[in-house]
């Protein structure tokens, strides 16, 4: 079943565009199926900064690891929690 396309409008700035998009089903506009999947390798993620308590054993116990393997102890915590959660 081939869908019949609504053009996408021109927009003055980016803020239209938002709006517009705020309030419109993009499959209204675009055919997703034919989309290209693309690599960013230069975007960087967002980062939040966190307060965490931790008993000071075990502080202790991940800075000596981390300093084992030569790498900050923050660095080693974030590795950890991507391969608890196997995120990449």
């Amino acid at each position: 079943m081939n869908k019949q396309l609504k053009t996408v409008p021109k927009f003055a700035n980016e803020a239209q565009e938002r709006e517009f998009w705020e309030s419109h089903d993009s499959t209204d506009h675009l055919d997703w199926s034919k989309a290209n999947k693309v690599t960013l390798p230069n975007l960087k993620p967002t980062t939040k900064t966190i307060s965490l308590r931790l008993p000071q054993h075990l502080l202790d116990a991940i800075k000596a690891a981390a300093n084992s393997r030569d790498v900050p102890y923050q660095s080693l915590i974030k590795i950890w929690l991507q391969e608890k959660l196997h995120v990449h």
